[in-house]
C-alpha cells in the first residue's frame, strides 16, 4: 500500500520540483533585484580553460580571449576592419631599397658600372617626364661606400658515422659598392621600373664568389650550399621595409609602470628568443631590427617585403620591468630553484603566464583552474573604462550545459549550434547577431605517420567521405564544403581547385594500387598489417564528435579499420598534437583578417609547441 502511494505521488512530487526549479533559477530579468552589480558584469562560458596567458605565447581560444582584454597591442582593427592605433597613436610606413653596384654587369649603353655612375643615371632619369611616378616616391639617392659582413651560414653535412647532420660556416662578405633609395612609400616593383635605366640583365648573374672568404678551409659541397644561399642573405636587390610607430603617452601597465618604446623592443627580442619558443615567431622574424628612437618612438626595419609585417603588431605588448633578466632573477631566487631548474628556466616557467599584468581594458583578478578567470575593469585605462566593472570566464565543457546556463542567465553569450539557430532568430527574449565564420573543421592526419606518408593514400581517404553528409546532418545547411582554408568571399580562396569527389569504389581502388588487399574479415591489409589507426577529438564538442562517427563508417566501407578516441582539450593539444603523439584528429581552426597563414600552414612550423 505504501509503495503505490509512492508512485502515485512520485509524478505530483516531480512536477513540484520542476516548478520550483523554473522559479527558482535566476532569468535576466530577476539576476538584478538585489544584486545590481549583474548588471555590470559580462560572465562568457568557454569549452576549455586557459593554458598560458601570455600575448607571445598563448596558443589556444581560451588563452587568446583572456589575453585580448588584459593586454593591448600597437593597434588593432576596428568594426570596418581598418587599423586603428592602439597603443600608437598613429604610424608611418616608408622604404630603404639597396642596389648593388654589379661591375659584372654594364649599363644598357656599355658603361661600366660603378656607385657614383648608377646614382647620375638615375637621378637624370628622375627628371624624365617618363618616370615621374617613380619620381613622385623617390626621397633620395645616394651611394655607399663599401663594407665588410661576417656572418655564420648553416648547412648540411656528416658526422662521423655518416648520419645527416648540420654545421655553421663561417664566412665574410666584401659587400660591394651600394646605391641607397630612401622611398615615401613601399614599392615592390622599383627595381623593375628601374631596369630601362640600368638595364634589363642587371638584377642577374652577380658573381658572389669574387666577393666571398671562407674563415677555413671547406669542401666543394659545402661551398656550393653557402653560394645556393648568398641571394637570400646578401641580395643584389634588397626590400626594406620601415614602420614608424609614435606611441601614446601616459598609459600605465596595471601596476602602474608606464609603457614606452622598450618594452616594444622587449617584447621583440622575447618573441625571437628561441629560449621561449613563441609560436608568433614567423610574424616577426622578417624584421631586421627594431630601433629605439626615443621613448615614445619606435623604428621597425623589415629585412624583406611582408605584406602581414603591420597586422602584426596587433599582438599584445609585454611589460619589460617584469620579465628581463633581472625579473627573471628575482623570481628565481623568490622560488628558491637549483641550479639545474634555473639553467632551465625561462619565459615559459615565469608565474607571470598565470597572473598577468597587461595595459588593457581589464586588470587581471584570479584563475581557478577548470572553474573560471576573474578580470576587473582598468579605470586606468586610457581611453576610459569599460562599460562592465567584472568579467568572467567560466569553464563549461558541455555545450548542453553551456546552452542551459545560457538560457537560465547564468551565461552572457552563447554560440549557437547549427540546429539550434532557425530557433533563436524566432524568440524575441534574445538578441541574435551572426557572420560569416572565419572557422573550418577537419581532419589532420599525422603525415610522419608512414600510414599517411603517401598523399595518394590520404586522397583516397578524402573521397570515402561524402562531405555533404557533414553539411546536411551536422551543420543543417549551416556551413558548405570548402577546398582551402580562406573563406570563399574573399580574394585568397581558390575558387578553380574542385573539391575531392565522394567516390568510394574509386578510393578502394587507389588503395589497392598501394598494395591495400581486403582480407577474410572485410578489413585492407598489406603486408599483414591492418589499415587500422586511431582518430581523437576534444570531448564536449558534439560536431566533431559527429564527423568521426560519419568518417568511421564511411572508412569502414572500404575496408579501413577506424578506432575512435576522446580527450579533453588540454591533452589533445599538448600531450598529442603538439609533440606529434596521434595518428590522425578531427580538429578545427579559425582564421583572422590576416590571409598570411605561414605559422599555421608550412612545414617549417610543424615542430614542437607549434600547433
Amino acid at each position: 500500500m505504501r509503495v503505490k502511494r509512492w508512485l502515485l505521488l512520485a509524478p505530483l512530487l516531480l512536477t513540484i520540483l520542476l516548478l520550483q526549479s523554473y522559479f527558482w533559477v535566476p532569468t535576466y530579468e530577476k539576476q538584478a533585484t538585489g544584486n545590481p552589480a549583474r548588471l555590470v558584469t559580462y560572465i562568457e562560458a568557454s569549452s576549455g580553460d586557459a593554458k598560458i596567458l601570455n600575448p607571445i605565447l598563448n596558443a589556444d581560444t581560451a588563452s587568446s580571449g583572456i589575453v585580448s582584454l588584459t593586454f593591448e597591442g600597437l593597434l588593432d582593427l576596428d568594426e570596418n576592419l581598418n587599423f586603428r592605433g592602439r597603443l600608437a597613436t598613429d604610424w608611418m610606413i616608408s622604404e630603404k631599397a639597396y642596389l648593388f653596384a654589379s661591375p659584372s654587369n654594364r649599363l644598357p649603353d656599355g658603361a661600366e658600372i660603378t656607385g657614383t655612375r648608377v646614382v647620375e643615371r638615375i637621378r637624370a632619369a628622375l627628371q624624365d617626364e617618363a618616370f615621374a611616378a617613380l619620381a613622385d616616391n623617390v626621397r633620395s639617392v645616394t651611394v655607399l661606400p663599401p663594407v665588410s659582413r661576417t656572418t655564420t651560414v648553416s648547412v648540411q653535412t656528416q658526422d662521423a658515422d655518416g648520419n645527416p647532420t648540420r654545421r655553421k660556416v663561417e664566412v665574410t662578405f666584401d659587400v660591394p659598392e651600394r646605391v641607397a633609395f630612401s622611398l615615401h612609400r613601399v614599392d615592390q616593383d622599383f627595381f623593375q621600373r628601374l631596369l630601362p635605366v640600368i638595364g634589363d640583365r642587371y638584377l642577374e648573374n652577380f658573381p658572389y664568389e669574387r666577393y666571398l672568404t671562407f674563415a677555413e678551409e671547406v669542401s666543394p659541397e659545402i661551398k656550393a650550399q653557402v653560394f645556393a644561399q648568398l641571394p637570400e642573405l646578401f641580395p643584389v636587390a634588397e626590400h626594406n621595409p620601415v614602420i614608424d610607430f609614435n606611441l601614446r603617452k601616459g598609459v600605465r601597465f596595471h601596476d602602474g609602470h608606464e609603457f614606452d618604446a622598450g618594452d616594444v623592443k622587449f617584447t621583440y627580442d622575447a618573441i625571437m628568443n628561441p629560449g621561449n619558443l613563441s609560436p608568433r615567431t614567423s610574424d616577426f622574424e622578417p624584421i631586421k631590427a627594431v630601433e629605439i628612437i626615443d621613448a615614445q618612438t619606435v623604428r621597425v626595419v623589415y629585412k624583406r617585403l611582408f605584406s602581414p609585417a603591420i597586422n602584426a603588431w596587433t599582438m599584445g605588448i609585454l611589460p619589460e620591468h617584469l620579465l628581463n633578466a633581472e625579473a627573471m632573477q628575482r623570481e628565481m631566487d623568490d622560488r628558491g630553484l637549483s641550479d639545474a631548474a634555473r639553467k632551465a628556466f625561462g619565459m615559459r616557467d615565469s608565474q607571470f603566464n598565470r597572473s598577468p599584468i597587461g595595459s588593457g581594458r581589464f586588470r587581471f583578478v584570479e584563475w581557478h583552474s577548470d572553474e573560471y578567470i576573474h578580470l576587473q575593469r582598468n579605470d586606468d585605462y586610457w581611453e576610459g573604462p569599460p562599460e562592465y566593472q567584472d568579467y568572467y570566464m567560466r569553464i563549461v565543457p558541455d555545450l548542453l550545459t553551456q546552452e542551459m546556463e545560457f538560457r537560465s542567465g547564468a551565461v552572457d553569450y552563447y554560440g549557437t549550434q547549427p540546429h539550434q539557430v532557425a530557433r533563436y532568430k524566432e524568440d524575441d527574449t534574445y538578441q541574435s547577431f551572426s557572420s560569416l565564420g572565419f572557422g573550418y573543421s577537419y581532419i589532420g592526419y599525422n603525415n610522419r605517420r608512414p600510414l599517411f606518408a603517401d598523399p595518394e593514400v590520404r586522397r583516397a581517404l578524402g573521397m570515402a567521405i561524402n562531405v555533404e553528409d557533414f553539411l546536411r546532418y551536422l551543420l543543417y545547411g549551416e556551413g558548405e564544403h570548402i577546398t582551402g582554408p580562406y573563406p570563399p568571399n574573399t580574394q585568397w580562396y581558390d575558387q578553380t581547385v574542385e573539391p575531392l569527389p565522394y567516390d568510394p569504389d574509386a578510393a578502394q581502388s587507389l588503395l589497392e594500387t598501394k598494395g591495400w588487399r581486403l582480407n577474410a574479415d572485410g578489413w585492407l591489409e598489406k603486408d599483414g598489417t591492418v589499415f587500422e589507426f586511431n582518430l581523437i577529438t576534444n570531448s564536449g564538442n558534439p560536431i566533431r564528435k559527429n564527423i568521426m562517427t560519419i568518417a568511421q563508417n564511411a572508412w569502414k566501407k572500404i575496408g579501413v579499420k577506424c578506432n575512435t578516441q576522446y580527450f579533453e582539450w588540454a591533452v589533445v593539444q599538448k600531450d598529442l598534437v603538439n609533440t606529434a603523439d596521434f595518428d590522425a584528429g578531427v580538429l578545427g581552426w579559425s582564421i583572422g583578417v590576416d590571409h598570411e597563414l605561414y605559422k599555421h600552414l608550412h612545414s617549417n612550423q610543424a615542430g614542437t609547441q607549434q600547433f
